[in-house]
C-alpha cells in the first residue's frame, strides 16, 4: 500500500508542490519537485521539507526517510533569484536560517535519513547530501560547493561538508568551487555508496531494508548519541556513551538480541 500526497508552503501553488511525499512500508520519500529550477531550495521547499520531517519524527510507523529529487539533478543549492530579491539583511538571513534549521532537523529526527543523489548537488544541495545520515549516489552524480565562484562563500554548506569529509578535502571543495565526481565523493566519504543510475532506487531500497530490520528504538537512541558525542571532547563523549549503552542494555530489545545470538536464532524485536 502506497499513499502519496503533495505539500507546498503556498496553497495557491498546490498544483505544483515544492516537495512531494510518498509513504510505503515504513519508508517516507520526500522528493524535491522543482525540476525547472534544478530543485533549488526556495522558501517553499525549505518549509515543506521542515514540516514533513517534524511530522515524520512523531510518527512511529515511519522507520526510514529518503530525500530524493525529480528531473535531471538532485539540487542546485539555494534559489539565487529569491536571494537576490531579498530586500533586507533580515529577509536574506531568514532564508539561510531556515536552511540551517532544516539541516539540524535532519539530524534530530529519530529515523535514519538517506539522500538519493543524482545529477548535480551544489552549494546547499551538497550541504543537503552531507547533512543526511547516509547518501547513495548514481555514478553520474557530481558535487560542489561552488558559491566562491559567484562571490558568495559557501559558509553554511561548509558546516555539513567539513563534518563529513577530511578537513583538507573540505577546504579544497569550499575554496576552489570545483566539482568532484561520484567516485571521488565516495572515496572522500561524502556518500556511502555509488551505483549505476538504473540501480539507484534498488540500492536505496536495499539499504533501507537493512535499517528496517533493526529495532526502531535502538536506531533512534543510537542516532541521537551519534551526533551528540561528536560535538564533545573524548572524555565527555565516553561518559555520554557509557550512560547510553547502560540504559540500552537494560531494555527488552537488548535482552532479546543477546539471547537470540546465544541461541543462534533471529531476534524478535519489540517493534
Amino acid at each position: 500500500m502506497i499513499r502519496e500526497k503533495a505539500m507546498s508552503a503556498n496553497a495557491a501553488q498546490s498544483y505544483e508542490p515544492a516537495v512531494r511525499q510518498a509513504t510505503a512500508d515504513g519508508i517516507v520519500t520526500l522528493t524535491l519537485n522543482r525540476p525547472a529550477q534544478v530543485n533549488a531550495l526556495n522558501s517553499a521547499a525549505l518549509e515543506a521539507l521542515q514540516k514533513a520531517l517534524v511530522s515524520v519524527a512523531a510518527d512511529a510507523s515511519v522507520r526510514v526517510v529518503v530525500i530524493a529529487a525529480t528531473g535531471r539533478a538532485f539540487c542546485a543549492g539555494h534559489d539565487l533569484k529569491e536571494l537576490l530579491a531579498g530586500s533586507s539583511e533580515e529577509a536574506v538571513g531568514d532564508l539561510f536560517r531556515s536552511c540551517s534549521d532544516l539541516m539540524l532537523t535532519i539530524q534530530r529526527v529519530p529515523q535514519p535519513v538517506i539522500a538519493r543523489a543524482h545529477g548535480i548537488a551544489t552549494a546547499a544541495g551538497c550541504q543537503l547530501v552531507a547533512a543526511c545520515d547516509l547518501a547513495v549516489a548514481s555514478d553520474e552524480a557530481r558535487f560542489a560547493t561552488s558559491g566562491v565562484n559567484l562571490g558568495l562563500f559557501c559558509a553554511t554548506p561548509g558546516v555539513a561538508v567539513s563534518r563529513s569529509i577530511a578537513r583538507k578535502r573540505a577546504f579544497e571543495m569550499l575554496f576552489t568551487g570545483e566539482f568532484i565526481d561520484a567516485a571521488t565523493a565516495l572515496d572522500w566519504g561524502l556518500v556511502n555508496r555509488v551505483v549505476a543510475a538504473d540501480r539507484l532506487d534498488a540500492e536505496i531500497m536495499s539499504l533501507a531494508q537493512t535499517l528496517l530490520a533493526k529495532p526502531r528504538a535502538v536506531i533512534a537512541v543510537g542516532k541521537r548519541l551519534f551526533y551528540e558525542q561528536l560535538e564533545r571532547r573524548v572524555e565527555a563523549a565516553y561518559s555520554l556513551a557509557s550512560a547510553c549503552i547502560t540504559r540500552n542494555m537494560l531494555t527488552g530489545d537488548a535482552h532479546e538480541g543477546v539471547r537470540a545470538f546465544l541461541e543462534k536464532r533471529k531476534p524478535r524485536w519489540q517493534e
